[in-house]
């Protein structure tokens, strides 16, 4: 952010702006795309001595130009300007409303995130803002399905049947919740978290909250810069931008990200790295200021993630081979997963993902009223392949995959318009989405054999390949593949008529009332064929031609239901078991209306302190379990009441903001491990509960001196369930949800003027998050105590950067911290193959990370 000298030197140094040099357009867009550096650089410098300060004036004009300065009283001397401060700490314009307002008078509880915030903690994206938004957690743990929560809100679930209750939005675009909901800050110019719901002017699926990211326009400025980073354990990046005025009325924006590290972790067999991230993208901005006032932006995005899935830490000590752990797993013998060796066996690990997005958006004023359209598409293919069982015994083998191609159109028409009594802006939006998704467990005959035998005590492949061998068969029962798959296709459409409006009651009083009207319908199939194990079919049909099983039952060896049931054993999938799936697919259709209504009353205590009250109501469609065959959801819906303050001292320079809120939250959708489904692996599924919370956000910002700013945030939640079973009959009625109680952010920033002809700047900041509140469901492994570690207890974060700037602002150096005290937790445990396996693993957070940085502007 923009330091009170610098910005005070601007506005009192202004001068009137000259003309921009005019270059036909074909010559601009050619150097700026074609000519490399060379060019680069020629559209970046100053256009040339003539065009360095304003042509020389005719001597009589400057002589009476000097004669009236000097006939004028002499200047009061100019008073430190007040736009520096609130910029400073973040009394700032925003769009939160579909309106351009100042982010203090918008009556909805919020945190700003500025770029020079992003800057400062080294963020590659909001997962790393994890923290410093107390009531937003954004789990990063698989970039290509994140998981985000607000006020204790979210789902886990990765299928495309579900929707997410926190709305991500870039540039207005809504970008869905798995593959193109989390990616690299790029040429961001502020975040805007709104908590509770917005669907009144966000739209579906903002139920919780909305984040809604802003990049950065064109300009009329030629500009150019470049950060690079460097860190420990191999960690990489680069950031650059270029902004070339073409013409009098266009502009071009290009910038690029690039980050990579090696990763911290190693496999201890292979040596490997299991960590590591790659991923880089582009993003190009045009912007056309037509006549009529018209303002036309294109931009381009695109971005591809390489790297890694996520490493799966091993819990328990492996038996000597070709010895299985004991099922079921003993937490009292768990390893700590901080020191224990890793091992990892996953076949082709690897998260990618490729993705591309067009947006299109136009403003044009139209008499009394303002015109928007934004039209934008969004492509992505992904996947994730990663182990599932944190061990490299071939017994034991099981790797799952999440495959996803997802492409969706967006068009919203909106109009809007104000005068001294109303304020007001009305649309209409529709929404298209179709996406793919195969969801597969492989795993190989081995494993198979484990599991039978942890679950039957019967094992199959270890009895039938000894009585194939005393029958001289020469046949292979094991090492052979076993892979099962869910198919899944959806198609869904929504349709939406919006209209706010904010009545100016009295110039202290204003009432805003809003309302949505959405239509949604979906079509969702489900396929499941019968495993794929060609290997083993192979040898099943050399003994189904020697006669092997009818000479077991012969020789007394089986029944003829005990030969029935291995066989059956050997064929049918142990997984995804529906039958009704496997011959051909199972399709279904479902729509929904919903009318979501808010209202809020403002009231001006003093000119910048407002109080202000509101009632609204957020929905989220209803939707189809990708996992459980024919399995429906109904849309979610959530009441909302707050009651909050905005308060600025202007003279103090000091922000305050706070609001109470409690909320109620039908048929909540979220993903939860379930052991009882009836197939032999336990699956993720998707289930609904209601819950209730009540609770606080608290803001605080203060810029004492002009080189000093603190900032303090906070949030206190009291969430449970009302009534929820789970899928595996655990009651947790009035048991709290998970949320932690307490969550806060404080920061201190300051800066020294005048060092080695430059400025020195420190910034400390710190984050807080209270301990997993912890209920009856242990499967979910997010609460364990055992004696080698815990998992569920608070979490501290501190980040640390010490930066110089040149006099010139053309360059600059930092050194960065995160996590400077190099605090690690367990995050979760995983029990997929826990009840199988006897194979636990743990995911941790990460250790301290050092790097430097340098910036160049040109």
């Amino acid at each position: 952010m923009q330091d009170r000298d610098q910005l005070a030197a601007n506005i009192n140094n202004r001068q009137a702006p000259q003309a921009p040099r005019r270059r036909p357009l074909a010559l601009a867009v050619s150097r700026a795309l074609l000519g490399g550096t060379l060019a680069a650089g020629a559209l970046l410098e100053p256009a040339g001595a003539a065009e360095a300060a304003p042509e020389a004036a005719p001597q009589a004009a400057q002589d009476q130009a000097q004669a009236q300065a000097q006939a004028r009283p002499p200047a009061k001397p100019a008073a430190k300007p007040a736009a520096a401060e609130d910029a400073a700490i973040g009394v700032v314009t925003i769009t939160a409303q579909s309106r351009t307002q100042a982010a203090q008078s918008v009556p909805i509880a919020m945190q700003l995130v500025s770029a020079d915030q992003i800057s400062k903690l080294a963020a590659a994206n909001l997962s790393a803002m994890n923290g410093y938004i107390p009531g937003l957690n954004v789990d990063a743990e698989q970039p290509t399905q994140p998981k985000f929560s607000m006020r204790g809100i979210g789902t886990a679930d990765f299928g495309i049947g579900t929707d997410g209750p926190v709305g991500v939005y870039v540039d207005g675009v809504y970008t869905g919740k798995t593959g193109g909901a989390l990616m690299n800050f790029n040429d961001t110019q502020r975040v805007e978290v709104l908590k509770g719901p917005q669907g009144t002017l966000f739209g579906r699926n903002s139920a919780a909250g909305a984040i809604s990211i802003i990049t950065k326009e064109p300009s009329q400025e030629r500009e150019g810069e470049v950060h690079l980073r460097a860190g420990n354990h191999g960690a990489r990046y680069l950031d650059g931008l270029l902004n070339v005025p073409l013409n009098d009325s266009m502009a071009l924006r290009m910038t690029v990200v690039d980050q990579r590290s090696d990763g911290w972790l190693k496999d201890a067999a292979s040596g490997e790295h299991l960590n590591n991230t790659g991923d880089w993208g582009l993003r190009a901005t045009l912007r056309w200021d037509a006549p009529q006032q018209t303002r036309v932006l294109l931009s381009w995005e695109h971005e591809k993630l390489s790297q890694k899935a996520r490493p799966a830490i091993g819990l328990v000590a492996l038996p000597p081979s070709p010895g299985a752990p004991t099922v079921p797993a003993n937490p009292a013998g768990y390893l700590n997963p901080f020191t224990a060796p890793v091992y990892n066996d996953a076949i082709d690990n690897a998260e990618a993902r490729d993705f591309d997005g067009l947006t299109l958006r136009l403003e044009r004023p139209l008499g009394g009223v303002t015109f928007n359209s934004t039209t934008a598409y969004r492509h992505f293919a992904s996947r994730n392949l990663q182990d599932s069982d944190g061990s490299n015994r071939i017994n034991s083998h099981l790797d799952t995959v999440n495959y996803e191609s997802n492409s969706s159109w967006q068009q919203e028409f909106k109009l809007s318009g104000k005068n001294d009594s109303v304020d007001w802006v009305a649309g209409a939006s529709l929404f298209y989405e179709r996406a793919n998704q195969n969801s597969r467990m492989s795993m190989v005959t081995d494993t198979h054999n484990t599991v039978l035998n942890n679950l039957a005590g019967l094992p199959v492949y270890s009895l039938l390949d000894e009585a194939a061998q005393q029958f001289g068969l020469p046949v292979k029962f094991f090492g052979n593949s076993w892979q099962e798959n869910m198919h899944n296709r959806s198609t869904a459409k929504a349709y939406a008529l919006f209209a706010d409006t904010i009545w100016h009651v009295t110039p202290k009083i204003n009432l805003t009332a809003g309302v949505r009207l959405t239509h949604d319908d979906k079509q969702f199939s489900w396929f499941s064929p019968n495993r794929s194990a060609p290997g083993l079919d192979s040898t099943l049909a050399q003994l189904d031609q020697a006669g092997f099983f009818p000479g077991l039952v012969a020789a007394g060896a089986l029944t003829p239901e005990q030969a029935a049931m291995a066989q059956g054993a050997l064929g049918q999938n142990i997984a995804f078991n529906n039958p009704s799936a496997a011959a051909r697919k199972v399709e279904a259709h479902k729509s929904w209306t919903d009318v979501s209504p808010r209202l809020v009353l403002d009231y001006k205590l003093l000119p910048d302190v407002m109080a202000y009250g509101s009632v609204s109501k957020g929905y989220q469609s209803g939707g189809f379990n990708a996992l459980a065959v024919a399995g429906k959801y109904e849309p979610e819906t959530i009441w909302n009441y707050e009651a909050g303050l905005k308060s600025y001292f202007r003279e103090q320079h000091l922000l305050i903001n706070a609001s109470l809120f409690h909320y109620k939250f039908s048929n909540l959708q979220s993903l939860s491990l379930i052991g009882n489904t009836g197939a032999a692996v336990p699956s993720y599924q998707v289930s609904s509960s209601n819950q209730v919370a009540s609770g606080m956000d608290f803001e605080a910002r203060w810029q004492p001196t002009r080189d000093l700013r603190l900032f303090f945030s906070s949030e206190f939640i009291s969430q449970k369930y009302q009534h929820f079973v789970t899928g595996d009959g655990v009651d947790l009625s009035e048991q709290a949800v998970g949320t932690p109680l307490w969550s806060a952010a404080a920061g201190v920033d300051y800066t020294w003027r005048a060092v080695l002809d430059g400025k020195l700047n420190v910034s400390l900041q710190h984050a807080y998050t209270g301990a997993t509140r912890c209920n009856a469901d242990a499967l979910q492994g997010a609460c364990l105590n055992t004696p080698a570690f815990r998992a569920g207890t608070a979490k501290q974060h501190t980040d640390l950067r010490l930066g110089w700037d040149a006099g010139s602002g053309r360059w600059g150096v930092a050194l960065f911290v995160n996590n400077a005290f190099d605090k690690r937790y367990v995050t979760r445990i995983d029990n997929t193959s826990t009840g199988i396996l006897g194979t636990p693993f743990a995911i941790v957070s990460d250790p301290r990370r050092v790097g430097v940085e340098l910036r160049l502007s040109m």
